[in-house]
């Protein structure tokens, strides 16, 4: 399909774009402010190639709703024949949200093309003769009989009603040459959900986003805001980042657990800190697992750092070890010597002459040895100060029992914290001490 003015203009390096609206009327630069291509970042425009379902799957504030919205206006103007489902959470949501809203179909009309509102009816009409329905998930059935064109599907992560509505809407997506449906939802691993994503590559196509890349067009101070109080917890990942974050059946831990185990400060003074250390195999292998923690006056293990680094040679990543245990003051590094034995200890002497190496052999798999270490997540005894987003994936990642489904080919942050936390807390025998209250 040929690029109309306003989208080769888009491509345009800014110069280029500025000349050229410098030197437009009036009329010219009204089409423009209607201009949806011009106006829209990539990941808000649909996609090119021959899908069925497109699933914008993002942070809230990305312009998820604003870009459906656009994306009905635009077949609507393209197509008479069009009859085009709108289906909310509930039937409330789809007329205060998709038709109604700040970012809805009416508010982003242009004068000379707005749609006949009739909310009694439930629908809109343009004037065209192009015409949408509006739809609640909470009550399937009413999606059973009416035929579609087009869909568009908002928040389907929480829809009470999901697959039942969600079924009844594809069957009836039988009307026109090329039925499609846009799905925009911030993301939760409801089985809707997951159930699309997996599809992706099929005959869906999946959009991604975060709420930072739409900062231009929220309130000034929202994202710092935001990323300051959730950056890089479970809430603000899946809210903020637009990520999908699924829970491991048989893991050790799962992310409501770390989450309930987050705190902001260390209360009191840490008594004891060390640096536990899980060495890669080779250099441009796995990553050096590098995790910092302390034991707390209040008798509480409390994770204060991820320093894991990559890529590196042994003198590079023995280096970062010494840095961390420097920043953090620690008292001990404890270094897993299975990988290299006794060049362990010599390496991290070697950066740092006065640094207490303790060297640890592993005689089980990393799950068994993480089993009594969640157990103290479990007993309320341990806590992150702050956010670890690739320690805290590894761990959930961890099978009780054995196996590892998490990312990377090893879980060298979460062996790390493994160690740090046994030499703090553990008995020789390796077993959770949880002391009566």
């Amino acid at each position: 399909m040929a690029l109309s003015e306003f989208e080769r203009l888009a491509l345009e390096p800014g110069d280029v774009r500025d000349a050229v609206l410098r030197q437009l009327d009036r009329q010219a630069l009204m089409a423009l402010e209607q201009d949806w291509a011009f106006l829209a970042r990539p990941g808000q425009l649909a996609p090119a190639g021959d899908w069925r379902i497109w699933l914008m799957m993002a942070g809230r504030g990305y312009g998820k709703t604003r870009a459906g919205a656009e994306w009905v206006r635009a077949i609507a103007q393209a197509d008479p024949q069009a009859r085009i489902a709108l289906v909310g959470a509930t039937l409330g949501e789809a007329r205060s949200v998709m038709v109604e809203g700040a970012s809805g179909l009416l508010a982003i009309a242009p004068w000379w093309d707005r749609p006949a509102y009739a909310p009694a009816l439930r629908t809109l009409r343009w004037p065209n003769g192009a015409m949408a329905t509006l739809f609640g998930a909470a009550e399937p059935e009413s999606l059973r009989g009416p035929q579609f064109s087009h869909g568009w599907a908002d928040e389907i992560a929480k829809w009470a009603c999901g697959q039942a509505a969600w079924d009844n809407l594809m069957m009836g997506l039988r009307l026109g040459t090329r039925p499609q449906v846009l799905a925009t939802t911030t993301p939760r691993p409801v089985p809707l959900v997951r159930g699309l994503v997996a599809r992706d590559g099929a005959d869906v196509v999946v959009t991604r986003g975060r709420t930072a890349e739409n900062a231009a067009h929220l309130a000034d101070g929202f994202v710092t805001a935001m990323a300051e109080r959730y950056g890089g917890t479970r809430l603000g990942r899946q809210e903020l980042d637009g990520e999908l974050m699924e829970e491991v059946e048989g893991a050790l831990w799962s992310r409501a657990l770390v989450e309930r185990c987050r705190v902001a400060h260390v209360p009191g003074m840490l008594v004891r800190v060390v640096v536990a250390v899980d060495p890669p195999a080779s250099a441009g292998g796995d990553a050096c697992g590098i995790v910092v923690a302390g034991l707390g006056s209040d008798g509480r293990g409390y994770v204060i750092a991820d320093a894991s680094v990559s890529g590196l040679s042994p003198e590079g990543w023995a280096r970062a070890v010494a840095a961390a245990a420097l920043v953090h003051g620690a008292d001990r590094v404890v270094a897993e010597a299975n990988n290299g034995g006794a060049m362990v200890e010599s390496v991290l002497v070697a950066a740092q002459e006065t640094m207490p190496v303790k060297l640890v052999h592993a005689s089980r798999g990393k799950a068994a040895r993480a089993e009594p270490v969640a157990a103290l997540y479990e007993a309320g005894r341990v806590a992150h100060r702050g956010a670890f987003p690739e320690l805290e994936d590894q761990m959930c990642g961890l099978l009780a029992g054995g196996g590892y489904v998490g990312p990377g080919r090893s879980p060298d942050r979460a062996d790390a914290l493994v160690w740090a936390l046994s030499e703090l807390m553990l008995g020789k025998k390796g077993e959770a001490r949880v002391r009566a209250m």
